[in-house]
């Protein structure tokens, strides 16, 4: 039998401790020379900076000076972007004011089924943050009765301008909030692109409405109409049933799924909607997405209006209400709208 000798290892271990504090901003997606669509997923965290408890963090994009800022210590949103090569400025502050930033670089790419813009497209952006907005009970929602008041905020948004709409309504009635942003009456093709933001006062919503009117050469008002419906759960177009002068205006249900109620809350959402038109009044409604996922509309209805209105180009954000009372919050943010 064989003996083995027996003996001791002592180990002195250097323990050296790491904190978050030296390297502030964590980001956990995108991740440095990563290639991704627009838009993309920003997830990051920093519990302190310079060894301060972190109360805030925010984004921007390449030398922009506009940060999109928010309270915590962690970010979770998505984030649009041009095609190209990017840096991504990812940012946190103490609570005396110390900074912290973290940048990675990426290529954004064109979804495959992201909505086709040309390059000649005009776009008019932060339509938003305007300041011609009104309201008005909308009588189609009739039986009942709402109000509406409006204001910029700074958060909840992606900007640093969101506009908050706050309705209060009895008996399913609805709001109809709207603004003008120029006039172009030679334009056919249009892409509807707003960011929306649902709070726990969702349940109370009935339908969203999302339109956009353009007078044409012949004096005619498009209406192209679309919202997504609560009580049918469809996304809707409008339809003129009857002739330029004595109108007859219906909403279509779609095959695409739609139900406000069903969107996440206390979260932001992206709504792009593409149609274009003909000269004399009939719109091609082409498809919606939510939150990137394409919903093919491929409807073609009439849908022009005598209004006897000058040339403009003017939007409608609309809240109807559910039930018989209630007072619900929706925010929008980066409404653009193409044109070509």
């Amino acid at each position: 039998m064989k003996t083995f000798a027996h003996f001791s290892l002592t180990f002195s271990l250097l323990v050296i401790p790491v904190t978050s504090a030296v390297a502030g901003v964590t980001i956990s997606s995108p991740g440095n020379g990563n290639q991704v669509s627009s838009p993309f997923n920003l997830s990051a965290y920093a519990s302190s900076c310079s060894s301060q408890n972190v109360v805030a963090m925010g984004y921007s994009l390449d030398g922009s000076i506009d940060t999109t800022i928010l309270n915590g210590t962690s970010v979770q949103t998505q984030v649009s972007s041009g095609t190209g090569s990017h840096t991504l400025h990812v940012k946190a502050w103490g609570q005396n004011g110390a900074s912290c930033v973290t940048d990675v670089a990426l290529t954004v790419t064109a979804a495959s089924n992201a909505p086709y813009i040309p390059s000649n497209a005009v776009s008019v952006s932060s339509i938003q943050t305007l300041s011609n907005w009104q309201a008005v009970y909308d009588v189609g929602t009739s039986g009942g009765y709402s109000t509406g008041s409006m204001n910029l905020v700074g958060t909840p948004s992606r900007s640093g301008n969101a506009r908050q709409f706050t309705t209060w309504f009895s008996n399913y009635g609805g709001v109809r909030y709207h603004t003008t942003f120029g006039d172009d009456n030679e334009s056919t093709n249009f892409l509807y692109d707003v960011w929306v933001y649902l709070n726990d006062s969702a349940p109370s919503i009935g339908n969203l409405e999302m339109d956009l009117n353009q007078v044409m050469p012949n004096g005619q008002t498009v209406i192209f109409g679309f919202q997504c419906d609560g009580y049918t759960s469809t996304w809707d177009y409008t339809v003129n049933g009857g002739s330029a002068w004595n109108p007859s205006d219906q909403w279509a249900h779609s095959g695409a799924y739609c139900n406000p109620r069903g969107w996440s809350r206390n979260a932001w959402h992206h709504v792009q909607i593409s149609y274009s038109r003909d000269n004399s009044g009939n719109v091609n409604y082409k498809s919606v997405w939510l939150d990137g996922l394409q919903e093919p509309i491929n409807a073609t209805a009439y849908s022009a209006f005598s209004l006897g209105w000058a040339p403009t180009l003017l939007t409608n954000f609309q809240v109807d209400g559910l039930g018989s009372g209630g007072t619900p919050i929706v925010l929008i943010d980066d409404l653009t709208v193409y044109r070509w």
